[in-house]
């Protein structure tokens, strides 16, 4: 057995792995919008981004611009996105606005929810959906139940 560890020091379980078309670009949106720290970047061929990682608080993001020989294509290019990336921070109303003023798309205006989160969503620069939180009210789960039976 070897004697590395399987487990490489300061990673978290689960890292998702954005394909970004202009992926120098969206990591400086992402640093704007999110205060993301970039721990990583692999320059590729003709000046792309072949691997990149972003620490956000306690968690992180790979990132890389599109490698369709290996199958790695960016929304745009299979007419947008499944997947949306739920991230809390400071001020969802002012990483909202950033987003907006960064070339954002609004998915959803700040609102805040029944289960006591304020959240607003929208699409970025290069096709990815992306939810902004701030946790404002602990709700427990009988209050949660009662405001859903409310709801309808």
């Amino acid at each position: 057995m070897s004697a590395v560890n399987p487990f490489p020091e300061g990673y978290p379980a689960v890292i998702p792995a954005l394909i970004v078309d202009g992926a120098a670009r969206a990591i400086d949106f992402y640093k704007h919008v999110f205060g993301a720290a970039e721990r990583y970047r692999l320059p590729g061929p003709d000046g792309k981004i072949a691997h990149a990682e972003l620490q956000f608080r306690d968690s992180m993001i790979m990132l890389s611009d599109p490698a369709p020989s290996m199958g790695f294509l960016d929304p745009r290019a299979v007419g947008g996105t499944p997947v949306n990336l739920y991230t809390y921070v400071e001020d969802a109303d002012t990483a909202h606005a950033a987003a907006l003023g960064a070339g954002a798309k609004e998915l959803q205006a700040p609102a805040t929810q029944f289960y006591g989160d304020r959240t607003a969503s929208f699409e970025d620069p290069f096709g990815h959906h992306w939810t902004v939180s701030t946790h404002v009210e602990d709700v427990s789960p009988e209050e949660m139940d009662k405001r859903v039976a409310q709801m309808g």
